[in-house]
């Protein structure tokens, strides 16, 4: 299990306990945690769980596979070194005290 914050655009922090083998996504959707809308329920077939990781989290995290980065192409203001969906983030204990950054809306 890893300790998970994400942060609103306005800046309300969600601390959210995650369990091993579950994604970024379902720990906010689970806990509900506003601004992940997760459309497509994990499938990464859309961009509403899109998220802004941590500077610091950005190079520890597992690479995207070409199929996130086409989606993230559909994000609201993508960032190129920091955008992530969290539905292809599956948490392990390595991933303890990531921070995840939500963008202003989801679309």
């Amino acid at each position: 299990m890893a300790k998970i914050t994400y942060i609103e655009f306005g800046g309300a922090e969600h601390v959210v306990d995650v369990p091993n083998g579950r994604t970024v996504m379902e720990g906010a959707r689970d806990n509900g945690v506003p601004g992940i809308d997760a459309d497509c329920g994990g499938a990464c077939a859309c961009s509403t769980c899109h998220v802004y990781v941590a500077p610091e989290w950005v190079d520890k995290l597992d690479p995207m596979d070409p199929m996130e980065e086409d989606m993230l192409d559909f994000a609201f203001q993508p960032d190129p070194a920091r955008s992530r969906l969290t539905c292809q983030i599956k948490v392990t204990d390595a991933l303890e005290g990531l921070v995840v950054n939500l963008p202003e809306k989801q679309i």
